[in-house]
């Protein structure tokens, strides 16, 4: 009857990993859990995960939601201290225990500092109207056109951090500064369409 237990397709293999890595499930298990302290990166709650980027020079630090929500946190702001425990996996460091969390040092997108990228751009344009031919938040960079027969220019989220914008999506308008980067025209200032100009309320 045991063999035939262990043998159904219910077995822990068939488990997501981030519920298997709950430290109380097989305490028999020979795991090395090490504890990282660190900031978060960022998180979405949305997609259900994010990072942290530990203090000690680690790798990032995979934070899934239920592992939050498990040690009673709704979600983690970017900025926030965290202690947690994380167990090596196939693709890195996953956090699989909150130990502490500490929101006061989470940063507003608009408050974080200027940028923190290698790249310094020089604006050779004034303000153009563009739109949002791509971006992906995971990734920290997206494209904006300017119409048919244009280069494409690129542009890296912490430029729109520093205008106080936390994501673009595909066809929304903005207005771009841009000049040359090292691989083509790279956004130096970004401003959404609806906030170019000063609102009444």
């Amino acid at each position: 009857m045991s063999d035939d237990y262990r043998s159904s397709p219910f077995s822990a293999a068939s488990v997501p990993s981030f519920e298997r890595a709950a430290p109380q499930a097989h305490p028999e298990d020979a795991v090395e859990f090490i504890q990282v302290s660190g900031r978060i990166k960022w998180f979405d709650v949305a997609k259900g995960f994010g990072f942290i980027v530990p203090d000690n020079g680690l790798s990032d630090v995979l934070l899934h939601v239920t592992c939050l929500r498990r040690d009673g946190y709704q979600s983690a702001n970017e900025g926030a201290r965290i202690v947690v425990e994380a167990v090596q996996r196939q693709r890195g460091l996953q956090a699989i225990r909150i130990v502490s969390l500490d929101e006061s040092t989470a940063l507003h997108p608009s408050e974080l500092p200027l940028p923190r990228t290698h790249v310094h751009v020089v604006p050779t344009s004034g303000l153009e109207p563009a739109i949002v031919k791509w971006f992906n938040r995971l990734r920290g960079f997206g494209f904006l056109t300017r119409g048919e027969g244009t280069p494409d220019i690129f542009v890296h989220m912490e430029t729109l951090r520093r205008y106080g914008i936390a994501e673009l999506k595909p066809g929304e308008q903005v207005f771009v500064r841009y000049g040359d980067g090292s691989k083509g025209l790279m956004a130096a200032e970004v401003r959404l369409a609806d906030t170019a100009l000063p609102q009444s309320h």
